[in-house]
């Protein structure tokens, strides 16, 4: 894993947030705890309503979002859908230092993306430390929730 660290960036306008569906419960709690330190986030669960062409909505997102945060598990892994976001985000220029991969199980990051192994990884061992870790990325500091 690269262990490389960054600069702090000014916070994301909005974060896409990708996930398979079965990490669907770690992905809510994490988006809340982004809510929480003022952090916009684009997550399927919560921003595709009923009837609205849900590929299109990912593929809006992708267009407006600045940062993108990509939840890395075995099921991540197998999802044809975090393949195809994490896919467009690594071919847009826009975007280049602003994916953010977060182990939250030993998973083969080759098999999702072989360029992840040249990215700063955040492993979500104890989430107090990955929480920092991650906020520190923008040079905020993590509030735990009281």
């Amino acid at each position: 894993m690269a262990t490389k660290t960054m600069r702090p960036r000014r916070p994301p306008g909005e974060l896409f947030v990708s996930y398979a569906h079965e990490d669907e419960v770690a992905a809510k709690r994490i988006v809340a705890t982004l809510a929480r330190h003022n952090i916009r986030t684009w997550f399927s669960s919560r921003s595709i309503t009923g009837a609205q062409q849900w590929q299109d909505e990912i593929g809006t997102a992708l267009d407006r979002c600045d940062w993108f945060l990509v939840l890395l598990t075995p099921a991540a892994v197998e999802s044809m859908w975090v393949k195809r976001e994490l896919a467009y985000v690594l071919g847009e220029r826009r975007y280049e230092g602003r994916i953010i991969p977060l182990l939250l199980k030993d998973c083969s990051l080759r098999k999702l993306s072989f360029t992840l192994t040249t990215l700063q990884i955040i492993p979500f061992r104890h989430p107090t430390s990955a929480y920092r870790a991650l906020l520190d990325l923008w040079g905020m500091t993590f509030r735990p929730k009281v």
